[in-house]
C-alpha cells in the first residue's frame, strides 16, 4: 500500500514540474551508529544509514521526497519513505499534500500536543527526535493573517505508534494471570471518511509571547487491550477457575484539546504546554470493568524554564499526567511525575559540543541519563560519543531498562 501511494503521488505531480521551470536540490547524510551494552559487552546496534532529501522548486510549487535506508549488520535492510509531499504556495495560504511529519508543541523530549505524527518506539526514546516521528498521509492547510496562523490537518489514513517487536531488548512482555491468545481482527482501522482524523491549531507570535491553541478528533496511537476472561469449572470444588484470556487490541476515538506558550524574560525562556484527553482507555484490574478497561479523561502538561548565557544553555522541565475519576484498580498511578534536565556547552569556537540530557521519573526514582560529546571536524563531518544509562526502580518507565545501558558512537557525513 505504501509503494502504491508513493507511486500515485509521483504520477500525479510529475506533470506539474514538467510544465514549470524547476530548481532541483539534493542533500542528505550517511551515518554509522554503533552501540555496545555495558552489562555484557554485546553490540546491540550496528546500523549504517543513508538519508536523502530531494527538493524540486517551482515558482509557487515544491515537491520534497525523503527516502531513508537503514542497514543493520550484514543481513537486514529497512527502507522508509519518511516524507513525500507537494507544497502549493499562495499569497496567505500554504497547502501541503502527501506523506509528511508534523511537529507541534514546545516541550523537549516529551510529546503532549505533538500528536499528529505517531512515534517509532522500537528503540524506546533514543533515536534523534527528527527521526522518531513517523510520517503520515495528510492534507495540511496553513492560513496566515497578521501575526496569526490557522493550521488545519486532515488525515484520511490512520497510523499508530510503532512498538518494539518480541525479541527486541526494548520489548517487555506483559504479565498475564493465565495463558493468553490474541485476536487482531479489530486492530486495523480502515481508511475511509468516518475513520479520518481532524486537527486544528491557532498560533499567535508576538514580541511578548508566542502561544498555540489546538484541538483534535483522533485515535489512540497505541491500542487498548480488551481482555475476555475464560473460565472452566473445577471438578473438585465446582467453582469457576480462570483458564485463559482472549486479548483483542483495539484503538478508540479521542477528543484532545490543549495549547502551549513561550515567553522570554531577560535571559530566561518560560515554556508551558498542556493537553486534555477525553476518552482514553486504561487497563484495570476491576473485576466489573468490561474487557478490563476503564475509560477516563486525563490531563498531560509540562512547565519548562530555559537559561542561556554565552555558550552555555540550561533547561529544566516538570511534566505531570493526571488521571481523572481515578480508582486503585487502574494499572497506572493517578499522578505520573517526571522531570527533565538539560545542560549544553559549546567550546572551541563551537566545534565541540558537550551535552547532558536526563529524564527523572519522580514516582519511582528512576532515570535515563544521556551524556554526549560531539566534535565537528568540518561543516560536513562529525563524530559523536555518547551513553544511555538507565537507573532506578524497575517499576519505573526508565528503571525497567537497566540492562540496556549502553555506550555508543555516531560518525556522520553531511552532503
Amino acid at each position: 500500500m505504501r509503494t502504491k501511494g508513493i507511486l500515485l503521488i509521483l504520477l500525479l505531480f510529475t506533470g506539474v514540474f514538467l510544465r514549470a521551470q524547476t530548481n532541483v536540490g539534493i542533500d542528505g547524510f550517511v551515518r554509522n551508529y554503533t552501540s555496545v551494552l555495558y552489562n555484557n559487552g554485546d553490540f546491540n546496534m550496528l546500523q549504517n544509514t543513508l538519508n536523502l532529501n530531494f527538493n524540486l522548486m517551482g515558482d509557487n510549487v515544491a515537491l520534497k521526497a525523503n527516502p531513508m535506508v537503514y542497514m543493520y549488520g550484514n543481513d537486514s535492510v529497512d527502507f522508509r519513505m519518511r516524507e513525500i509531499y507537494l507544497d502549493l504556495y499562495f499569497s496567505n495560504l500554504d497547502i501541503r499534500i502527501g506523506k509528511q511529519q508534523v511537529v507541534w508543541g514546545k516541550a523537549d523530549g516529551v510529546f503532549i500536543t505533538d500528536i499528529v505524527s505517531p512515534l517509532n518506539l522500537t528503540e524506546f526514546l533514543l533515536p534523534d527526535f527528527d527521526e522518531i516521528r513517523v510520517g503520515v498521509y495528510a492534507a495540511k492547510f496553513d492560513y496566515y493573517f497578521g501575526s496569526s496562523t490557522i493550521e488545519a490537518i486532515w488525515k484520511p489514513v490512520f497510523a499508530g505508534n510503532e512498538l518494539p517487536p518480541p525479541g527486541s531488548i526494548w520489548y517487555k512482555p506483559p504479565e498475564f494471570p493465565a495463558p493468553a491468545t490474541f485476536d487482531y481482527s479489530k486492530q486495523d482501522i480502515n481508511a475511509n471518511i468516518d475513520n479520518s482524523e481532524i486537527y486544528l491549531k491557532y498560533s499567535l507570535s508576538s514580541s511578548a509571547i508566542d502561544f498555540d491553541l489546538m484541538g483534535a478528533y483522533t485515535w489512540e496511537m497505541t491500542p487498548s487491550m480488551y481482555v475476555d476472561k475464560q473460565f472452566t469449572i473445577d471438578p473438585g470444588t465446582g467453582q469457576p477457575v480462570l483458564s485463559g484470556l482472549l486479548i483483542t487490541p483495539e484503538h478508540h476515538r479521542l477528543w484532545v484539546t490543549g495549547g502551549s506558550f513561550t515567553s522570554t524574560v531577560k535571559s530566561f525562556v518560560i515554556r508551558g504546554e498542556a493537553a486534555f484527553y477525553n476518552g482514553q482507555h486504561f487497563q484495570t484490574a476491576d473485576p466489573t470493568a468490561p474487557g478490563s478497561l476503564s475509560e477516563n479523561n486525563y490531563l498531560h502538561y509540562v512547565f519548562g524554564l530555559d537559561y542561556g548565557a554565552g555558550d552555555l544553555t540550561l533547561s529544566a522541565q516538570f511534566i505531570q499526567k493526571i488521571i481523572f475519576d481515578y480508582n486503585d484498580y487502574i494499572d497506572e498511578e493517578q499522578y505520573g511525575n517526571t522531570m527533565t534536565f538539560l545542560a549544553r556547552y559549546e567550546a572551541m569556537r563551537q566545534t565541540l559540543h558537550l551535552e547532558l540530557f536526563t529524564y527523572v521519573g519522580l514516582n519511582y526514582g528512576d532515570a535515563l541519563i544521556r551524556p554526549k560529546v560531539t566534535y565537528d571536524f568540518s561543516d560536513a563531518f562529525s563524530i559523536l560519543l555518547g551513553s544511555n544509562v538507565f537507573v532506578g526502580d524497575e517499576r519505573g518507565m526508565f528503571g525497567k531498562y537497566t540492562d540496556n545501558s549502553m555506550l555508543y558512537t555516531k560518525i556522520k557525513y553531511n552532503f
